[in-house]
């Protein structure tokens, strides 16, 4: 198998490279962690690259590009920790380029492509442990259209979105809505998070809703597959340059008169980092691959990229600290920022557990088949 980028994807990752590089460096990055960790100008600049639009048509103002490119722009920023969610936005345009109605498509594709719009996925609820099928809130028919009452924890930038995709009861049967922030009954607690994001719980009141499908199950259980696909790109990038920064200060760094990263035993340690990297590159091409895969096959090719993801993530972050010392931890320094950010990505949209459960359930339904 040819896993050689095109010349179209390589210089799309350059483009996303010199804006993180030149646009986004550290110190842009902790005045927006200071303002609350997200600011609409750098989410624009992504847009004006046009990656707001990536996974929708080029019909509808976007791109028209696959997972093979999220991957590699997800990638890049993630070697930039950026905040801004675009994760989200490309949860946002696949899900309703693949299951709106034609009225939902011409309302909101043009606006999320252009950047005008930041439409973030609220599926989690309390309690519901990374369940998507336990959901609590509830969409009740209101004339031509909808209403939704409930509640929604840790939603990205949840007090800076312009509209919500929600999943509701409908039914009794799951369906997906679209909720605009500024509609009656809607109310926002903004918060930051570990790695210096933000993120908000969202509560609904007899709000408004536009409705996207009503095979809501299908559609979500997709649009968090597109979202841990973005992640473990994302994860990537954190890590190799988790390990550049780490290699550097190892070459900086002396004992004993010396440069540590003559230690062998230490050299050994940066080695197992570099094989745990490559694994989970590995399992993050794996992943995007899958993503246009029958629902069965493509859920379970998620889950086992997300179990490698997290061992990497943790495995890659903590030695990165351990031969840092105290440094590594330290505010003041890049690089505890990227252990943070690691620490975050482990859980998002399930954490290591979750999907090893999600693996062996997997796992028997299939040795049923077969038995």
């Amino acid at each position: 198998m040819d896993f050689d980028f095109s010349d179209d994807q390589e210089q799309l990752r350059d483009a996303v490279r010199k804006w993180v590089d030149k646009g986004y460096d550290f110190e842009r990055r902790r005045a927006i962690v200071k303002a609350g960790g997200f600011h609409r100008s750098a989410y624009n600049e992504l847009a004006e690259l046009g990656l707001a639009g990536l996974y929708i048509s080029e019909a509808d103002g976007g791109l028209g590009m696959g997972p093979v490119e999220g991957m590699v722009v997800m990638e890049e920023l993630g070697r930039g920790i950026v905040l801004e969610p675009l994760a989200q936005t490309l949860i946002s345009g696949g899900v309703i380029g693949g299951y709106a109605g034609a009225d939902v498509k011409a309302a909101w594709l043009p606006k999320i492509a252009s950047g005008e719009a930041l439409v973030v996925l609220a599926q989690q609820e309390r309690g519901a442990r990374y369940r998507l099928d336990a959901c609590k809130t509830t969409a009740t028919p209101a004339g031509s259209g909808w209403t939704v009452s409930g509640a929604k924890s840790v939603v990205p930038a949840g007090d800076q979105a312009d509209a919500f995709i929600v999943p509701a009861m409908a039914n009794g049967q799951i369906a997906l809505f679209l909720v605009e922030r500024r509609a009656a009954g809607v109310s926002t607690q903004g918060y930051g998070t570990q790695d210096g994001g933000r993120a908000a719980e969202v509560n609904l009141k007899n709000t408004p809703a536009s409705l996207i499908t009503t095979d809501g199950l299908a559609a979500l259980e997709h649009a968090v597959d597109i979202g841990i696909a973005a992640v473990c790109a994302e994860a990537v990038g954190v890590m190799d340059k988790t390990v550049a920064l780490t290699v550097e200060y190892m070459n900086t760094r002396k004992q004993f008169g010396v440069a540590i990263a003559s230690f062998q035993a230490l050299r050994h340690r940066v080695a197992d980092m570099k094989m745990q990297l490559e694994l989970a590159r590995s399992m993050s091409f794996y992943a995007s691959l899958k993503l246009n895969a029958p629902a069965t096959e493509r859920r379970r090719a998620m889950a086992r990229a997300k179990v490698q993801l997290g061992h990497s993530m943790r495995f890659v972050g903590q030695q990165s600290v351990q031969l840092h010392g105290g440094i590594g931890v330290t505010d003041e320094y890049i690089g505890s920022h990227y252990f943070k950010k690691l620490t975050q990505l482990e859980l998002t949209f399930g954490d290591t557990l979750h999907h090893l459960g999600e693996v062996s359930a997997r796992m028997e339904d299939t040795a049923g088949v077969f038995a």
